[in-house]
């Protein structure tokens, strides 16, 4: 299993470890929420029992206060109306908006749309219950949850609101610092290599001017191919050099870099793949010709790698009028990447051969998105049948270079 897949199923293992306290939770806070629902539903069984002996007892004086002070002891908002609908009574609403005694109290209002909008939330919350009223006529008593069922009711989601506020701050924060202590991993690692690799460089040209002069081989394609390949080694130096820091971009004729590093990458891969490049050979781009090669070189590398006997690998330049960009397709008939894949692919360490890194794919997005602007991605791959990626630059008309170290 690639770093990848390990990074993702750890990622995975979270998630479900996440889902299963907060479904946890939840249901923790139900059970209590519930019990509490049973404890007013009684509270309200008391009043109303409380109320219907009050009534009986209209007329005798000697139980009426006990039985008023047990009443009013309930903090369940209630009110009680007759069958016309009238307000007879009520209990535990806002005193602020229920007061008669205006002149007495002027800070106090009478509020009557106030009852109507507690009434309503009533009738949708619980059913009345009907008592007899002292006419005879039927009397009903509605109720509504306490404020304090009702902010336990809604608790545990505004918990797992700010909890998963506070992960998700903390995973942005902790991937940003990842991501910076990576990037200093590589510009440390790419300066290193390119320190490294110049003194072998520089000794293999004097050791290729040597055989030149000593054998009389100036004109020998065997030489020639050892020098271009000195210089290759020389622009990958060149690469390694411009990581984290700020590279210069030119106006470039996008087909004539390709088609150079195409003839020069074709004579070192198996001559049973086919290199085609078509489209527009005129459209033009700010490029870094060392990276966008390398970018290039990623590419057709996975490309071959991908072919298993023989194929094709085209590369198609477009480029798109209407919003002034440059496309760049590169499409192989090679066995293809599943659809799930299309993202992982880039990411670092994400390899399917044996000796892999997993970092070509890798270092192909950061170079185009931070160094180009611009953005790559798998446009379209089926499995058998081959991969096609997309680049997409700004056009050099009106493009502004800008760099991210």
């Amino acid at each position: 299993m690639n770093p990848y897949e390990k990074k993702r199923r750890w990622k995975f293992f979270l998630l479900i470890f996440a889902i299963v306290i907060g479904t946890a939770s939840v249901f923790y806070s139900d059970f209590f929420v519930k019990k509490m629902e049973r404890e007013e539903q009684l509270q309200f069984q008391l009043y109303v029992k409380v109320t219907e002996q009050s009534l009986a007892m209209y007329d005798d004086d000697r139980y009426t206060s006990l039985i008023d002070l047990i009443r009013t002891n309930t903090k369940l908002p209630v009110i009680m109306i007759d069958s016309e609908g009238a307000i007879l009574s009520y209990q535990g609403l806002d005193s602020t908006k229920t007061n008669y005694e205006v002149e007495k109290q002027p800070n106090k209002t009478y509020d009557p749309g106030y009852f109507s909008r507690e009434l309503r939330k009533m009738k949708k919350q619980h059913p009345p219950t009907p008592i007899i009223g002292l006419d005879g006529t039927r009397w009903y008593i509605y109720y509504k949850d306490s404020a304090t069922l009702t902010q336990l009711r809604y608790f545990p989601y505004i918990q797992l609101g700010v909890i998963a506020l506070f992960l998700l701050t903390a995973y942005v924060a902790f991937s940003s610092a990842r991501k910076a202590e990576q990037d200093q991993v590589w510009v440390g690692m790419a300066k290193e290599t390119a320190h490294q690799l110049g003194t072998p460089i520089s000794s293999l040209m004097a050791w290729v001017e040597l055989i030149k002069s000593r054998f009389d081989a100036e004109d020998d394609p065997l030489i020639a191919e050892m020098e271009n390949d000195i210089k290759r080694l020389e622009v990958i130096t060149d690469r390694f050099s411009k990581i984290g820091s700020k590279p210069i971009v030119v106006d470039h004729v996008v087909y004539t870099v390709i088609h150079n590093f195409v003839e020069y990458f074709k004579l070192r891969t198996s001559d049973k793949i086919n290199f085609k490049i078509t489209g527009d050979e005129q459209v033009r781009a700010l490029l870094n010709v060392p990276l966008f090669d390398w970018v290039i070189e990623n590419l057709l590398k996975n490309a071959a790698n991908a072919i298993e006997n023989e194929g094709d690998i085209t590369i198609n330049i477009i480029e798109n009028l209407a919003k002034e960009e440059v496309f760049i397709d590169v499409t192989d008939t090679g066995k293809g990447i599943a659809r799930s894949k299309f993202d992982a692919v880039f990411q670092p360490g994400y390899t399917t051969r044996k000796r892999g890194w997993g970092l070509g794919l890798s270092l192909t997005k950061r170079i185009i998105e931070n160094y180009h602007n611009g953005q790559i991605f798998v446009k379209d791959s089926e499995l058998g049948k081959g991969t096609t990626f997309r680049i997409i630059l700004k056009s050099s008309i009106t493009y502004e270079p800008t760099s991210n170290t």
